[in-house]
């Protein structure tokens, strides 16, 4: 098919199996749970290249719909092998399983501008070697590496303590590698696949200078200068607004640096529906790039020589992806950037051409020109944040960027756009993250323009005169107050549970629908559509059963207890950093996609690898009661009042039985670890005509000591499911408190690699010489058992695996 031929409009829809072939041949690949060896995919490139060319030139002489389908399936097969043959190259680099753990002497040079935490630092290195014990070893070729408060304080801190960690400066360090490595939980984030996008095959930290090597700053390159220019603007932003609330906000919207905005603000933004502004989303580029079509078509048109020169809408279709081009590559050119200028590349490029393509048309192509340098992008909600706004705006674009109208028509025209984009992604937001802003249109039709034509060129322009960077500030203070109103509303955001695929799908088809210019009925029906995803409940247990989850967050616990209409909430997961926990991270995203409001939290005692998530949690969920063994002086309870546990106390919830077995209150008179008064709780169903009655025990940290006062005692400790004490640790999970229990199965929640050991061999044997099967999350993921198959563990890391995930040794079990 010649390229002259392409402007009708038979010659388009000719491409349209190519274009569909190639996502379903990058969809069939991302679904593998292991990669096959190269030359499979090899020989579906090489056979289905020639092929391809061949009917594309002849025909091969059959029906028109026989020869669309075998183009689809050609072009399927040929994006099915190249896909694959990128994955086997890349992860044929990745770290060997021998060297996880060890210190390894490293020379590399820092290849992003380092992002500045609460415990220290984070950045990725491009490594040029590695040694162990003075023997080179082969490395990832790119790591992502944490040097935090304590390790090297001198080196991370220059004067005014601003890091001295510039981007482009050789280092050689002495760090410690382990395989990527995420949380596997429903509907949560695959850091695995986010790590695999951004070319990442390992993580680690540097260690501190009482390794044989400290740190050594060997030279400032040349290589990677936007990333040194970013960090130098950055320093230049924080000494000028050193005093500004928000001076983050300016940071993140000029350098991309989001860890500059704190954690509230992030909150605030989503109760708004103005993330994507802030971090430089995809969604955020393209509505940058369609004002700043708009505003350059406009600058052109004012000139009447420059429009008999060039058409004013065709300069706009120029200025704005280059000037989105420009913001992207300054701000990071994160991979959701780099999608997004893609297909406005795209788009633009063929409108320029005077293509007469239809514009779903155009759309597909520029989603397929996007998939051809990231296909995994197929997977990540930016790119179908985007590529919808994308298809949206485009399709209204000729309106925007058309002949010269009054002002009243242009903000018609504003108010439309804004109310077109917000049907459109209300589904698709619901399905990718389980909750929408009900303040969404009235905070982006205000944060929108105000950010993209007033915040950000200030903000631009302070790299080069600084007093501009003071105007910014005040500007974004003014959008903090609006945005804070807004957030403050009851009805600010609705979460609702995720629905099945099938049904969210239907429900964002059912925006699209009613987003476009089409008959009533039609719209009605699209209405129709997005309301079962707005109702949807998630499945419960029935009366007298129970389900269990064992959250995977790694080291420490979290599990969810469900019933038929209550919820209970075992412990909550560890604090990872000073800005950054388990109940915000994990939890809260868990319990919104399961439509799941927790009516008790048990902190079975106060280590912070328990407790840690517990405020973000109660936060969220104001009418949760407590219950714990905290002191009494523990901050939380300044968060809820509440009650310790106790022994004896007894309540029940749909026919199911919930009994604290320790501490007694005794107990506590005792000084010892906070360990020793752990909350053990039972949880019992009730017998039925079809399943007979099951046992859970969740024993928090207990000890053997704990265990030999259960076990004398005399309590009834039988259970079918036995969250191990002290995540397997050496001291617990004694012989004798294993024969009292005598479960079916057993969890451990751990993390992967952690520092103390957990589980440890010793204990483990324990398990394994009583015939009970051990499942741990580093392995397994979040762990799901219901009360009716009491012998059965679903592991979540089984469910679907992919070839990007981490499989430490193949087991789920001991």
């Amino acid at each position: 098919m010649h390229p002259a031929t392409w402007h009708r409009p038979g010659a388009a829809a000719g491409l349209l199996p190519a274009l569909l072939g190639w996502l379903g041949g990058c969809a069939l690949q991302l679904a593998q749970p292991v990669l096959w060896p190269w030359w499979c995919y090899a020989a579906l490139v090489l056979g289905g290249v020639p092929g391809w060319l061949a009917l594309a030139r002849t025909g091969w002489g059959v029906r028109p719909a026989l020869r669309h389908a075998c183009l689809a399936c050609l072009v399927a097969a040929l994006a099915f092998g190249q896909v694959g043959l990128r994955a086997v190259w890349f992860h044929a680099n990745r770290l060997s399983p021998e060297l996880e753990g060890r210190d390894l002497l490293l020379t590399g040079v820092v290849a992003t501008m380092p992002q500045q935490g609460a415990n220290g630092l984070r950045f990725q290195m491009r490594v040029e070697s590695a040694q162990v014990d003075g023997v080179a070893v082969p490395v990832p070729p790119r790591i992502q590496l944490g040097w935090y408060a304590g390790y090297g304080v001198d080196a991370m801190h220059g004067a005014g303590g601003m890091p001295a960690l510039w981007a482009g400066q050789r280092w050689r360090m002495v760090v410690r590698l382990k395989a990527p490595h995420g949380n596997s939980n429903p509907h949560g984030f695959d850091y695995e696949l986010w790590l695999w996008e951004h070319g990442v095959q390992a993580t680690g930290y540097v260690r501190d200078s009482a390794a044989a090597w400290g740190p050594q700053r060997l030279a400032q390159t040349g290589r990677h200068p936007v990333e040194w220019l970013r960090q130098r603007v950055r320093q230049r932003i924080d000494v000028r607004l050193s005093e500004a609330p928000q001076a983050g906000w300016i940071t993140a919207l000029v350098t991309g640096d989001q860890n500059a905005i704190d954690r509230a603000d992030w909150d605030v933004f989503r109760a708004t529906g103005v993330s994507h502004l802030m971090s430089i989303s995809g969604l955020h580029v393209t509505m940058f790039a369609w004002l700043a079509a708009t505003l350059s078509a406009a600058l052109w048109r004012a000139s009447a020589r420059l429009c008999l020169w060039f058409p004013a809408s065709q300069a706009g279709w120029i200025g704005g992806p280059a000037l989105a081009l420009a913001y992207a590559v300054f701000s990071g050119w994160g991979v959701p950037a780099q999608r997004t200028v893609v297909m406005l590349a795209v788009v633009c490029l063929l409108r320029l051409s005077s293509r007469s393509w239809p514009w779903p048309m155009v759309w597909l192509l520029a989603g397929v020109a996007v998939l051809l340098i990231d296909p995994w992008a197929l997977l990540q909600p930016g790119f179908w944040l985007s590529f919808v706004a994308v298809g949206v705006l485009f399709a209204s674009g000729d309106r925007a960027l058309g002949q010269p109208a009054s002002a009243w028509h242009r903000l018609r025209a504003l108010l439309r756009e804004q109310w077109i984009i917000t049907l459109a992604l209300t589904p698709l937001v619901l399905l990718l993250f389980g909750q929408v802003s009900l303040v969404g249109f009235v905070a982006n039709l205000f944060a929108i323009p105000w950010v993209t034509l007033l915040v950000t060129p200030l903000a631009m322009l302070g790299t080069v005169f600084a007093p501009t960077w003071d105007l910014a500030a005040l500007a974004v203070a003014v959008l903090a107050r609006v945005l804070a109103w807004l957030a403050g509303f009851p009805f600010a955001t609705v979460s609702v549970a995720s629905a099945p695929f099938a049904v969210a799908a239907a429900a964002v088809l059912g925006g699209v629908l009613v987003s476009m210019r089409l008959p009533a009925a039609l719209r009605m029906a699209g209405a129709a559509l997005v309301l079962p995803v707005l109702l949807w409940q998630a499945p419960r247990p029935e009366p007298g059963r129970f389900d269990l989850l064992a959250v995977d967050i790694g080291q420490g616990n979290a599990v969810l207890v469900r019933t038929a209409r209550h919820a209970l909430l075992y412990d909550a997961g560890p604090r990872y950093s000073r800005d950054s926990d388990a109940g915000h991270r994990v939890l809260v995203p868990l319990l919104r996609a399961l439509g799941v409001a927790p009516d008790l939290l048990v902190l079975s005692h106060s280590d912070s690898d328990h407790v840690g998530g517990a405020a973000s949690v109660l936060d969220m969920y104001p009418g949760m009661a407590l219950t714990g063994s905290i002191a009494p002086d523990h901050a939380l309870w300044d968060l809820r009042a509440g009650r310790r546990c106790a022994a004896g106390q007894r309540w029940h919830w749909d026919g199911v039985e919930f009994l604290v077995l320790h501490p007694r209150q005794a107990d506590y008179a005792r000084r010892g670890k906070p360990n020793t008064v752990s909350c053990v709780l039972r949880i019992r169903s009730a017998a039925t005509r079809h399943a007979p009655v099951a046992t859970a025990l969740l024993a928090g940290d207990i000890e053997s000591a704990q265990e030999q006062q259960l076990v004398t005692d005399r309590a009834d400790l039988r259970a079918d499911l036995l969250l191990v004490p002290h995540h397997g640790s050496k001291t617990s999970s004694s012989g004798a408190f294993l024969d009292a229990v005598r479960p079916r199965v057993a969890l451990v929640q751990s993390g992967y690699r952690n520092r103390f050991g957990h589980p440890a061999p010793e204990p483990m044997a324990r398990y394994q010489e009583r015939g009970i099967d051990v499942f741990y999350s580093p392995h397994c993921g979040a762990m799901a058992w219901r009360s009716e198959r009491p012998s059965v563990v679903s592991c979540h890391r089984l469910a679907q695996p992919r070839y990007w995930q981490h499989r430490a040794d193949g087991q789920t079990r001991f």
